[in-house]
């Protein structure tokens, strides 16, 4: 079977200057694993939840503690606004693998299954002559195999 039948054609992207905090919203709200970065109808790269994990962890959150009904800043206050700035500065260049793993249109769901489970690369990209045509996920797999048992 092609992995035409099975892939996502209404793709939801985001440009280079997305922020973490839209991307992570964009993620939530359409129950997604990654978004492409296109810029100009080009692949950049991707953006997983694995890649906006690792970047938030790498950043340094400030320190706290809550007494009675407001909070104490363990810093120095100008630290933490900076801590902040940054935090809410990150963009999707920032985060995003350039060099995502694609899957031609043509393609079979064996080598999807294959491309995958060797890349360990959840969602990929299909592209049809360079151009970004749809996006496929270890959830479009195990659909069709729900399917195929009813």
């Amino acid at each position: 079977m092609k992995i035409s039948k099975i892939l996502t054609k209404d793709v939801i992207t985001v440009g280079p200057n997305t922020t973490v905090q839209e991307i992570a919203r964009l993620m939530i709200k359409h129950e997604l694993v990654g978004l492409p970065v296109v810029e100009n109808d080009k692949l950049l790269g991707i953006v997983t939840e694995g890649d906006l994990i690792m970047k938030k962890a790498r950043l340094h959150l400030p320190a706290y503690i809550q007494l009675l009904d407001s909070f104490l800043y363990l810093q120095n206050t100008k630290e933490v606004e900076k801590d902040l700035k940054k935090i809410l500065s990150v963009k999707a260049r920032d985060i995003m693998n350039t060099d995502p793993v694609t899957i031609e249109l043509d393609s079979t769901v064996e080598d999807l299954a294959n491309i995958m489970h060797e890349n360990h690369a959840n969602p990929i990209p299909v592209m049809d002559n360079g151009k970004l045509v749809g996006i496929v996920s270890r959830s479009d797999l195990v659909a069709l195999i729900a399917e195929q048992n009813q």
